[in-house]
């Protein structure tokens, strides 16, 4: 399958250190099965960081994923909110799952503003999933989460 990475860079190795912390599956590189998302991504950090924006394309063997320890949400649930609450508010910004490979939603962009309305208690858990759900509709990503899942993308 291919597997696209919106970024401001042409990327020929992957670098799990330069991961940001505190993301929805933890440190990992993130890809899209849907190209024109990835290039949304690509364009919005090229025009905040003004730079080019470039989408980079890799291949992935589907019949990989029964080798590597994989974590799917197949939709948002209260695990999934968990999951990405539990990374995005880890105050050393670490991996908190041993999966190579967690396929899932991705949280709304202003997950940070619920974050925080959640810790002060202004909203309950259930209302935090529901404004955590992506703007525009379920969208998916794959996080790559160790080298060994890493090495196996073909940049294209």
């Amino acid at each position: 399958m291919k597997l696209y990475h919106g970024s401001t860079v042409n990327i020929e190795k992957i670098d799990l250190a330069k991961s940001k912390p505190n993301k929805d599956f933890g440190p990992a590189f993130y890809l899209s099965v849907d190209e024109q998302q990835a290039l949304e991504l690509a364009q919005f950090r090229a025009e905040f960081e003004e730079t080019d924006h470039i989408v980079n394309v890799f291949e992935f063997d589907e019949n990989l994923f029964k080798q590597f320890r994989y974590k799917r949400f197949e939709e948002y649930t209260e695990e999934w909110a968990h999951f990405v609450y539990d990374h995005r508010t880890d105050p050393q910004g670490r991996t908190l799952h041993d999966y190579d490979i967690v396929y899932g939603p991705i949280a709304n962009d202003r997950i940070g503003a619920q974050i925080t309305r959640f810790k002060q208690g202004y909203i309950t858990f259930d209302e935090f999933l529901k404004r955590i759900h992506y703007i525009k509709g379920i969208t998916f990503q794959y996080a790559f989460c160790t080298q060994m899942a890493v090495d196996k993308l073909i940049k294209l």
